[in-house]
């Protein structure tokens, strides 16, 4: 390598770097996470958990039944927040790609109209098949992910191993092409509030739609059209 070529390398790598920084900029002034206090008691964690989006009827005062919030401290209450965003929308991509999938096969629509019955036999028939499936997906996973890292997570050293950047709202990724977020704050967080509800009632359903599944070996749409036909 010549040093002009290192040279155009060290700036490239800089100038990726000064990007990536102002992409963070841009969401610390968007950010509308609430403030997370200095104190990590007990009753300073349950106030901010109290303030974040999430916190609903029937609920108004914290769901946590077995008590998680007794011994842990913000910077992990965070984490889980993350956590549970991002379990919620992969489980109602999860409950989309069921439906969707157990409606269409035999139809002949989509790229494998051989696949049929349960949802959870469908990755293994498509292999079946010599279609290169799983390569493709965890490439794809593997991209959303490290962005997901790149933009939430501190770099990870001793000190800031498995913890989310200070300015870093959980969940917000800066990804929002069609503009459905409201800048107000109180609209932003009822929006919020809806995803991370519908988020939760999907990771309930896409556990017993496997399960389910498992049980019958039938698929879920139809053995949800069998129960609805037989209700007087």
């Amino acid at each position: 390598m010549t040093s002009t070529s290192a040279i155009s390398g060290v700036r490239a790598f800089a100038g990726l770097q000064k990007r990536q920084v102002a992409q963070r900029s841009s969401l610390v002034v968007r950010a509308q996470d609430p403030v997370a206090p200095t104190s990590n008691t007990r009753d300073s964690v349950l106030e901010y958990a109290k303030s974040l989006p999430g916190v609903t009827e029937p609920f108004p005062n914290i769901f946590d039944p077995l008590n998680f919030l007794e011994n842990t401290n913000v910077t992990d209450l965070r984490r889980w927040r993350e956590s549970e965003i991002t379990h919620g929308r992969v489980s109602m991509l999860a409950v989309l790609g069921f439906l969707v999938q157990e409606q269409v096969e035999n139809s002949g629509v989509g790229p494998f109209p051989h696949v049929v019955g349960p949802a959870i036999n469908h990755f293994q028939q498509v292999e079946a098949k010599g279609a290169i499936f799983w390569e493709p997906l965890v490439f794809a996973i593997g991209l959303a992910e490290a962005y997901r890292v790149s933009v939430g997570w501190q770099t990870p050293t001793s000190s800031g191993f498995n913890k989310l950047r200070d300015e870093y709202e959980p969940g917000n990724l800066n990804f929002d092409p069609l503009g459905l977020l409201p800048s107000d704050p109180k609209e932003r967080k009822d929006m919020q509030s809806k995803e991370l509800n519908n988020g939760r009632l999907a990771m309930i359903a896409i556990a017993g739609f496997v399960a389910q599944e498992l049980l019958e070996q039938d698929e879920i749409i139809k053995q949800i059209g069998e129960e609805a036909a037989q209700i007087p």
